[in-house]
């Protein structure tokens, strides 16, 4: 019975670990952003999903303190977070719209002119921007029980997920099948002219040899 229990437990283990591949979780990411233009990340967000990120610039020369300005807008352009003249800052909203979600650096204009300035991202969406510390002593719960409630939350986020993209895949078929409908119209109407044209050619040419006495 116990090798019994410690299988299922070790079998949910796997299960949890394998499924936190599968959800958002969290993106470390290492931006260049030059002197002159912007550096832009982007990801694909679905509705009602929790975003935390944390952003620093490290500077390359010690003697320099370089700044930059930090903008991120939703897939419709609506403006959720805007800094300027900064070094480091925390990002955080819940998304209301599915889409492309755009975090832009740029450097300051008064810092041009030493270089290119790398910032560190920390980008976290879903299940992995969630405070599990704050959720064990809040319920007082740790060990088996804290990794079980991760491992629901895991579950549910892949459900989610799966929905989101069936819903997408629904909608790219209904695209599709409108993109063909009005291709095959599209090649019976070039199909109706060319056979329309063709007969006026022929009926042109016959008038045109019948006057010349050529038939």
């Amino acid at each position: 019975m116990g090798n019994r229990g410690a299988s299922t437990l070790l079998l949910l283990f796997c299960f949890f670990f394998f499924s936190i591949n599968l959800v958002p979780s969290a993106l470390a990411i290492w931006l260049t952003v030059p002197t002159s233009g912007t550096k832009c990340v982007s990801e694909e967000i679905q509705h009602n999903v929790v975003v935390l990120a944390d952003y620093v610039v490290i500077p390359s020369d010690h003697s320099q303190n370089p700044t930059i300005a930090v903008k991120v807008t939703s897939p419709y352009g609506n403006n959720l977070h805007h800094m300027e003249n900064t070094t480091h800052g925390n990002i955080a909203f819940t998304t209301q719209e599915a889409g492309n979600y755009l975090a832009c650096f740029w450097v300051d204009s008064h810092t041009q002119g030493g270089g290119e300035v790398n910032v560190n991202l920390d980008w976290r969406i879903g299940i992995a921007a969630k405070d599990w510390d704050s959720v064990a002593r809040k319920e007082k719960i740790e060990g088996v029980e804290l990794e079980l409630r991760k491992l629901e939350g895991a579950v549910e986020a892949i459900h989610e997920n799966l929905l989101y993209l069936k819903g997408r895949e629904a909608e790219m078929r209904i695209v599709s099948e409108k993109t063909n409908a009005r291709v095959a119209w599209f090649s019976i109407m070039s199909l109706g002219i060319c056979i329309t044209v063709s007969g006026l050619q022929l009926w042109y040419l016959k008038r045109f040899f019948q006057k010349k006495k050529l038939i």
